[in-house]
């Protein structure tokens, strides 16, 4: 799983395709690397999924079945690195940085959402926070603020 996230970065090129709605491709962005997370376990439980489809309806203000829809589309194109670099790079690129933290809190909420954060998990999420430039304290304390809306202590 590390070869092919080094794969995923030596890939990373300043080139975003332009023939998708840039909504459109964020939040299909969103939806691949929430399904990238939810399987670096080498599971997607319902709870991972619940989870994922709960972050898509909200931060993008859309219906459940829209969201199910995105997450399927995420699925089906979670398979293959380069589209991963697409992702993250239309991101990073598109998003505030306000905007690129809370992709990362919806990314933390899928991955703790099964109530265990595994080794490759929790590099996935330094490496993500890296691709689309979060630093590791805005990474840290994103984890954080989602713990404890877990825990049902909102913050922030």
């Amino acid at each position: 799983m590390l070869k092919s996230f080094k794969k995923l970065v030596d890939q990373l090129t300043d080139n975003t395709p332009d023939d998708v709605n840039a909504d459109s491709q964020l939040a299909e962005a969103a939806a691949v690397l929430l399904v990238v997370a939810a399987t670096m376990d080498g599971e997607f439980d319902q709870r991972e999924r619940d989870a994922a489809l709960k972050s898509l309806s909200g931060h993008f203000d859309i219906s459940a079945f829209e969201a199910q829809d995105l997450l399927r589309k995420g699925e089906q194109k979670a398979g293959s690195a380069v589209e991963y670099s697409r992702y993250t790079i239309a991101i990073r690129s598109r998003y505030s940085q306000e905007q690129r933290i809370e992709i990362i809190e919806m990314l933390w909420e899928v991955v703790l959402a099964d109530d265990v954060l595994h080794a490759y998990e929790a590099n996935l999420m330094r490496r993500m926070g890296g691709l689309i430039h979060v630093s590791d304290r805005e990474n840290g304390e994103a984890r954080k603020r989602v713990e404890e809306r877990r825990r049902g202590n909102v913050v922030g």
